[in-house]
């Protein structure tokens, strides 16, 4: 799962590879912004087929926080 959110990151939204790890966070790391990550709840609800939560989505932090949250949803 963290593969395919690390090349979403990669080819929708032009984050460098060598940022992309499961402690990098969206918004201090990535300097993702509010539509950017948007698209990226999106990405993740299409790709693996699950909603996200409008009140989860402010604890998604890290990438890892992300991954764990799709891994829980998709049990």
């Amino acid at each position: 799962m963290f593969e395919e959110i690390k090349n979403a990151l990669i080819e929708e939204l032009d984050v460098d590879e060598e940022l992309i790890t499961l402690d990098a966070e969206f918004v201090n790391d990535l300097k993702l912004n509010s539509l950017e990550l948007a698209d990226l709840v999106v990405l993740c609800e299409d790709k693996f087929d699950v909603e996200i939560e409008e009140q989860d989505i402010h604890s998604l932090i890290t990438i890892g926080d992300l991954v764990d949250y799709l891994d829980a949803k998709q049990r």
